[in-house]
Parts: structure tokens; sequence; C-alpha cells
């Protein structure tokens, strides 16, 4: 059953507008409010937008039954749902560390920078609008938007690699032996970074490919695997950041 989806930038630029009012919203309850379940219900709104306006898993139930095998629509779903059942893989990972941050820290967080923590998580939502772009402008053959949206990306991606890894571990009061609170951060930014890492490594063979001609509107699979994966890193950290930076009190305290 075919769908009738169309991809726009004016429905990027929505999506984005509404993530971004949502974790502004997230920081103030954390702020005036202090209640985990409004912050995981934020959460769990701004996922879902990301999982259907971004990563599009509406596709998984497009396929039509009497298409043919060899068909590039065939290969495509198949290839679609391969992808998904690697990210169902990957949520033990990441579904194992956010048990064990909260029966380690339960209603507290981590003493660290909230700020710094509100800045990187706008990154990587700005990464995830541009990643969208990207993926739009192939489907409409704009490929100097599509070579400047994926660029604009693989750069964000670094730039929130630095504001964690150089900006956050930098400057937390403790290290990754100091207590539980130091095993949980240091654990679960340090493996979500090794994915945003090897994302800005799909990301530049993409562009490169992009550059070479290899992508067309019909046809372009490996862009569209390359920002799905980017966005699911997204969805991993609209998780990991409540629950690292806003949800409860400071540990210790």
């Amino acid at each position: 059953m075919a769908t009738n989806h169309r991809p726009t930038y004016q429905l990027g630029i929505f999506v984005f507008l509404l993530l971004t009012v949502l974790t502004a919203a997230e920081y103030a309850i954390s702020l005036w409010l202090n209640t985990w379940q409004l912050l995981t219900l934020v959460a769990v709104i701004k996922a879902g937008l990301v999982l259907y306006y971004y990563m599009h898993i509406y596709r998984l139930f497009a396929t039509d039954p009497d298409v043919d095998h060899e068909s590039y629509g065939y290969k495509l779903a198949t290839n679609r749902m391969g992808l998904w059942l690697f990210f169902v893989s990957d949520l033990f990972l990441f579904g194992g560390l956010m048990i064990s941050r909260i029966n380690l820290l339960n209603l507290t967080h981590p003493d660290l920078n909230q700020a710094v923590g509100l800045v990187v998580t706008g990154v990587l939502l700005l990464s995830s609008f541009f990643a969208n772009r990207a993926e739009t402008a192939m489907a409409r053959d704009d490929r100097k938007q599509f070579l400047i949206s994926i660029g604009i990306t693989m750069f964000l991606g670094i730039l929130f690699l630095v504001g964690v890894m150089g900006v956050e571990w930098r400057i937390a009061p403790f290290g990754p032996g100091d207590g539980v609170q130091g095993a949980v951060f240091y654990s679960m930014t340090g493996f979500h970074a090794f994915h945003v890492f090897t994302g800005v490594i799909f990301l530049f063979i993409v562009l490169r490919n992009g550059m070479r001609g290899r992508y067309s509107a019909e046809k372009h699979w490996g862009v569209e695997a390359c920002v799905v994966y980017w966005h699911f890193v997204d969805v991993v950290w609209v998780f990991f950041f409540p629950a690292l930076y806003l949800i409860g009190t400071v540990f210790g305290s």
C-alpha cells in the first residue's frame, strides 16, 4: 500500500521549531517544577516527532506485497527493515545504560553544567534539521542544497563531540572512576559519542559519494540510511539529556 508523504523543506522547519520549543519547555520544567513525569512526557513527544517526521517510520509499512522481488522498491523495503532491526538491537545497549542510570542515581542527576547540556542538545537538534533537509533535497534532486546540508550536518556533529568530550568532560567536577555519577555519566556519553563519531564518518562517505554524483532523486538509499541513523542517535540523546542533566536534584546534594 503506497503512501503519499512528499518531503518538503517547510515541514522540516516546522518540526525543528517544535522540537526547539519542547526542549526549551523541558529546560524550564527542570528549573521550576522538576517533575520527572513531565520531563519524560516531553522526551517521548520529541522522540515521536523525530521517529515519524524525520526517520519516516511509516515507510516500514508502505511496501506493496505484490511488488517484484528483484525490483529496487522491494530491495529498498528490505534494507529499511534491516536498518530498523539494527536500531532495535542497539536499543538494548542504550536501554541498559538508561536502566543503570535509573537504578544507581534514582531521582538525582550528576553534578553537571546544565547550560552546556542545553547548548550541545541544541547543536544536535540543529544537525538533525539539516540532515532532514539533506535527504529532502536529494529526494527533490536539489544537489546543491543536499551537499550544503550534509556538510553542515557533519560539522554540527563534530561540534557536538567537541562540546561533550572537549568541554563537558573537562569541566565536570568528577572523573570516570569517581563513584556512581562518574560511571553513569561517562558510560552514557561515551557510548553515545562513539555513535555520533561513526555517524560523522557515515556522513563524510555520503558527502563524498554525493559529490561524485552517485545518488539520484529516485535512488538514494545511502543518503536515507545515513540520515535515519543520524536521527536515531538524536532520539537516544533526547532521553539521555533529561536523564543526565534535568531529572531530580544534583547527586550528593
